[in-house]
């Protein structure tokens, strides 16, 4: 129950930080482009576990 939970969180993330990045395709704000990089990064990372 706990790794579905945990997979379905790592996607939510994923998920987060592809919609900031696909907003922010202009990177006229680059602090929230790496925002949305680091987002997808800690959901890939979690899905790994």
């Amino acid at each position: 129950m706990i790794k579905i939970l945990r997979k379905t969180l790592a996607v939510c993330l994923i998920g987060l930080g592809l919609g900031i990045l696909l907003v922010l395709l202009l990177p006229t704000t680059g602090w929230l482009f790496v925002i949305g990089v680091t987002v997808v990064c800690v959901g890939f990372m979690w899905l790994a576990c």
